[in-house]
């Protein structure tokens, strides 16, 4: 699995490039996995920590930068106010770089007309712009904040002297029979699948094919064959529990031609 999890991540593209909003994004190095050894993640964690794990593994693994701190501890007293992701020091300029990571599954609504609030988590309950205007607003400035530079105090950093990225990269669903919709200023190559009502899945059109549901801890991974596949049926009763519980499921298919494809369901 760690493996998969490593090539899903490296294979998924950035949000964005460069700087946008006002957000400069990390630019992921080139990293060879010959002779590399993953290392096991714990797979009862969310898969954002998940994420962070291979981010640092991965890191690790290239030479161009070096790990200073990782998920340090931000505190106001005995409370914890916020987490600084990673800082990495790039070995050819010395230079600093704060860099908060993230990794989404984006469905698009194009009914939205401004594409930056278009994407929202499969749920409605993540909404892309909301995370946006925090890590600005609220993750960035916290290690210029009292509390922040505290917490560097140990580490001889300056946090004036550090520059602020974002690692953030993502997956996104179109609608189905709309994959064409348009994103831009965001990255048109983060789409992976699509998304569709129940009453669309429980048609004709998809009783041919096999599926499954695949753990959170694999929807970074590219659909593959060594899965239990069910029948039409069978998932149509799995999702059926989902959409009660409301809870879109992704769910990986495969065609009779043995193509293979990635969509949610949604409840609402």
């Amino acid at each position: 699995m760690i493996q998969k999890q490593l090539h899903g991540f490296l294979n998924t593209p950035p949000l964005w490039t460069n700087e946008q909003f006002g957000i400069q994004q990390f630019n992921f190095p080139n990293i060879n996995l010959n002779h590399f050894l993953a290392q096991p993640i714990p797979q009862n964690i969310r898969l954002g920590h998940q994420m962070e794990h291979v981010f640092k593994q991965l890191i690790e693994h290239c030479d161009v930068y070096e790990i200073v701190l990782h998920g340090l501890p931000v505190k106001e007293g005995n409370r914890t106010i916020g987490e600084i992701d990673f800082i990495l020091k790039d070995v050819r300029t010395q230079k600093w770089i704060h860099i908060e990571l993230t990794y989404k599954f984006y469905i698009i609504d194009p009914e939205i007309s401004e594409p930056i609030h278009r994407l929202m988590g499969p749920n409605k309950r993540d909404m892309f712009f909301t995370k946006m205007e925090k890590i600005r607003e609220e993750q960035f400035p916290l290690l210029h904040s009292q509390e922040g530079i505290r917490a560097l105090s140990g580490i001889a950093i300056e946090p004036d002297k550090i520059e602020h990225q974002v690692c953030f990269k993502a997956q996104l669903f179109a609608p189905f029979r709309n994959t064409k919709v348009h994103i831009r200023p965001l990255n048109q190559d983060c789409i992976f699948g699509y998304w569709l009502k129940f009453d669309d899945f429980n048609t004709k059109e998809f009783r041919s094919n096999t599926y499954y549901i695949p753990f959170k801890s694999e929807w970074v991974v590219a659909p593959h064959n060594n899965v239990p596949w069910l029948s039409h049926l069978e998932i149509l009763m799995e999702i059926n529990l989902s959409m009660l519980r409301k809870n879109a499921p992704m769910v990986w298919m495969k065609k009779p031609n043995g193509q293979l494809n990635k969509f949610f369901v949604i409840w609402w």
